[in-house]
């Protein structure tokens, strides 16, 4: 399987996903660490992907998204963007009722 392909497959295992630098227990960087903790307090579970552990996810997915940096947040198969997006949304309120709209719609699915 091309890298590419992984990236659609992880991408659509999970209605939230972030890859990032590192883990959300032990984020790599402050950008990574900023965006977890966004997304935690939306209280809905999310996955994520370390790219620093897996270098052709690392070099691949700016191709894939057409976004060149770390971390990438993805609701619903589509990306929102990155720290300075996902806080935005955050700090409006929208980004709670986006992660909680699509982790719903995935348990009753």
């Amino acid at each position: 399987m091309d890298v590419q392909e992984r990236i659609r497959e992880q991408i659509a295992s999970q209605p939230v996903m972030i890859f990032m630098k590192g883990s959300p227990k032990m984020p790599m960087c402050g950008f990574s660490a900023r965006t977890v903790e966004a997304l935690k307090q939306c209280e809905r579970p999310f996955g994520w992907v370390n790219v620093l552990a897996d270098p052709e996810i690392r070099s691949g997915l700016p191709q894939y998204s057409d976004w060149p940096t770390f971390p990438q947040v993805y609701i619903n198969g589509e990306l929102v963007g990155g720290c300075d997006i996902t806080l935005q949304l955050a700090e409006q309120g929208e980004l709670r009722q986006m992660v909680q709209e699509a982790a719903d719609a995935a348990s009753s699915a």
